[in-house]
């Protein structure tokens, strides 16, 4: 069995090597990508307090009279009152939407046709304003998919080729392969002995440069194995629709689609002028005060409401309560609370941030970043772990051809 399996680890580790050392390197540069942009960019993210906020519904106006043909999309306001309030934009774009990396197609995963996976790509912001909470002058505007980061995200998840194109297959391959390795890793590792056990803990750092290869790839496989699963698997998770299924059928909870997902209707009202966000703030109560942020997604048409995402304190991220505001009576029309959601539900809520590490904030996130840097070191020792077996036996060859048996002479 284990020839079984280290034969599996070889070929799929010689298969996928280079994609997955690419994927693990990007992986790292991405972990700390919004400390590095507010690190860079502080007066983007931050202001100095005074002392009144300006009302939503002014800061959004003059974001719109300041950025002329964009159209509203989601406004998020911090409970830090040093941040500024961000608005989500729509704004036309000249540039071809697959050069400029938005998808075209869903998810070989997903359900939808292109014609309303094209709706949906129309619908998403494209552009963010900072505003001043106290003044709404904009101080900066930012577009992600313009930045060197985005590049790099693209390329982690689709090869800089898009959703459904070839360099997603073999990310997706590769991520499957991947989890394969880690699990033969651990299986091979496994000792039989407890003196095996404790030599295959620790690296040995006065060996030889083989002895020492070995051990790095043995021993910091071991370390990371397991993170590095966790990793992969919730990358699986996001990609594939039958690890989605799995998810949902270990938890005994039951698949959930967005599309099977009824937003409440406001009770239209003839005549009756919709409420302000302020009104629709206040209708939430404490639900938005003891809040770390929240996102308002405005009614779109006469009988859509106004929707809430509410990440309380404390709270995992995108752990969020999400409340339907009726825009003409102001009553809360509905509500879809974290707590309240199936295991599986929430489970598949925070798998992004458990595959970038930021569930639980610096320490998860320096954790995953060690992790994905240590992991760079496993294709490169694993490569040059074959390359010396495989001179070795090339060597046990040619001694054993250069053999001469002695003639016996009569």
């Amino acid at each position: 069995m284990k020839v079984f399996f280290r034969t599996i680890h070889l070929y799929l580790s010689l298969a996928a090597g280079v994609i997955i050392f690419c994927s693990c390197l990007t992986g790292t540069m991405l972990v700390f990508e919004k400390e590095i942009q507010q690190a860079l960019n502080p007066q983007r993210y931050f202001v100095k307090p005074q002392d009144k906020r300006l009302p939503i519904s002014a800061l959004t106006a003059g974001v719109l009279k300041q950025i002329p043909k964009s159209k509203l999309a989601t406004v998020t306001v911090y409970e830090d009152p040093e941040r500024t309030v961000e608005v989500a934009l729509i704004v036309p774009e000249k540039k071809d939407k697959k050069a400029a990396g938005v998808p075209k197609t869903e998810k070989h995963a997903g359900t939808h046709t292109k014609k309303d996976t094209k709706l949906k790509d129309a619908e998403r912001s494209n552009l963010t304003a900072f505003v001043n909470p106290y003044t709404g002058q904009v101080v900066d505007q930012f577009n992600r998919r313009q930045t060197f980061l985005y590049s790099v995200e693209m390329f982690h998840r689709y090869l800089l080729g898009g959703k459904n194109s070839l360099g997603d297959w073999v990310i997706s391959l590769s991520t499957l392969f991947f989890l394969v390795i880690l699990i033969t890793g651990v299986i091979l590792w496994w000792p039989k002995t407890k003196v095996i056990m404790k030599q295959r803990l620790k690296i040995k750092w006065g060996g030889s440069g083989k002895r020492l290869t070995h051990d790095l790839h043995i021993v910091t496989g071991f370390y990371t194995s397991i993170f590095l699963i966790i990793i992969s698997a919730s990358g699986l998770v996001m990609t594939f629709k039958w690890a989605n299924s799995t998810l949902f059928f270990l938890t005994n909870s039951k698949v959930v689609a967005k599309e099977d997902i009824k937003t409440p209707l406001s009770v239209y009202q003839s005549g009756v002028t919709a409420i302000s966000p302020e009104a629709a703030i206040g209708a939430l109560g404490s639900k938005i005060t003891d809040a770390e942020n929240f996102t308002i997604r405005y009614p779109k048409d006469t009988t859509s409401v106004y929707t809430f995402n509410v990440l309380k304190k404390g709270s995992v991220e995108l752990a969020t309560d999400t409340y339907y505001i009726d825009q003409y009576s102001g009553k809360i029309a509905g509500s879809a609370l974290y707590t309240d959601k199936s295991l599986g539900q929430r489970i598949r809520g925070v798998i992004k941030p458990i595959h970038t590490g930021s569930i639980y904030g610096w320490p998860t996130q320096v954790l995953a970043f060690l992790i994905t840097l240590v992991s760079l070191i496993f294709p490169v020792t694993g490569v040059m772990m074959w390359l010396n077996r495989t001179s070795k036996k090339k060597k046990k060859q040619v001694r054993g051809r250069s053999k001469v048996l002695p003639v016996e002479v009569a």
